[in-house]
């Protein structure tokens, strides 16, 4: 998305690091050169089965991604040392892992992997966002970002749904919309559809060969990362209620500048009582990142007992801005 969608984008609109360079002097002085503003300082995943409580936080190490992780997260390479999320960052005393669907996009987001303790936060330029000490920071996934400004708040969680559906074989599925309305179909764009653009117009031609490979997939997922973002997301049609609340759903407030956050994680107590963990891409495109909520009774997860969700970086959250993909 455009960092994040400031001014509302179109499909015409031009590349955004030069439109925005003011407020990122202002956000990240490590991108523009700024005077700094100061900062706080498994194998398998048997989803069905919910994790034990108290989980004691004992500190894990990164290990060499399992066969079966690399086929899950398909963007890993061979190499990669890796903590998986329900491992690295487990329930609070008193509370245990939601049960969750095997196969399910939530269950998939409980084994995302991690980079190790206190990996720092960077951004497409390499430059440090945030220190990997940040209070408001519990973890760094290990996600690439490209080269680009591109993955940032919206784009970040369109990236890990179109991987979990990658990985899952439901590629006929992988469809997003851009800020203007239209739908971008992965089964198309991999036929050699491409988009033809004209204002606010956007139509599809077939004007490339077919191929269906990751380098496509990451084109592709680039191309909507352009046109999409916290607007599209917005405009999500389901609209789950609060109780009904999953890992998998998202927080989002569309706008210029707009936000989201995706939910990665659901625990509860003996008394129903739910924290969650969430995580965020942010602008400029950076590592996608699990938040921490700054409460010492819970962790980095967060209650959600009030009428929204307040995280570190953004106003809060009303239950009403929650969302799910289709």
């Amino acid at each position: 998305m455009i960092a994040p969608e400031c001014p509302l984008r179109h499909p015409s609109s031009p590349p955004r690091w030069p439109v925005h360079a003011c407020l990122l002097a202002l956000l990240w002085p490590g991108v523009s050169g700024a005077a700094p503003l100061e900062m706080r300082p498994r194998a398998r995943v048997l989803a069905t089965v919910a994790s034990r409580a108290p989980e004691q936080a004992v500190p894990v190490e990164p290990r060499a991604a399992t066969r079966e992780e690399l086929a899950r997260y398909a963007w890993l390479s061979k190499g990669a040392r890796v903590r998986p999320l329900d491992a690295a960052i487990p329930a609070p005393e008193g509370y245990t892992r939601v049960t969750l669907e095997e196969g399910s996009f939530g269950a998939w987001l409980r084994g995302l992997p991690l980079r190790a303790e206190g990996t720092p936060v960077l951004h497409f330029r390499g430059g440090e966002v945030l220190p990997g000490d940040d209070a408001r920071l519990a973890a760094v996934a290990e996600l690439d970002i490209g080269s680009a400004n591109l993955q940032q708040c919206a784009d970040s969680i369109i990236r890990l749904h179109a991987e979990w559906q990658w990985s899952s074989q439901r590629r006929e599925d992988i469809a997003y919309r851009f800020t203007s309305g239209h739908l971008a179909s992965w089964p198309k764009y991999a036929a050699g559809d491409r988009a033809r653009i004209a204002g606010s117009k956007v139509t599809w031609a077939r004007s490339a060969a077919a191929d269906s490979s990751r380098a496509a997939f990451r084109s592709y997922l680039d191309l909507v990362f352009t046109y999409a973002g916290t607007l599209s997301l917005e405009g999500a049609k389901s609209r789950p209620a609060r109780d009904a609340l999953r890992p998998g759903d998202f927080f989002v407030l569309g706008g210029s500048p707009g936000h989201t956050v995706l939910v990665l994680d659901l625990a509860a107590d003996a008394g129903g009582r739910r924290v969650a963990l969430l995580g965020q891409g942010f602008m400029p495109a950076q590592d996608f990142h699990v938040l921490s909520s700054g409460d010492t009774s819970v962790g980095p997860w967060f209650p959600l007992d009030s009428d929204a969700v307040t995280t570190p970086f953004w106003k809060p959250f009303p239950w009403t801005s929650l969302r799910r993909f289709p």
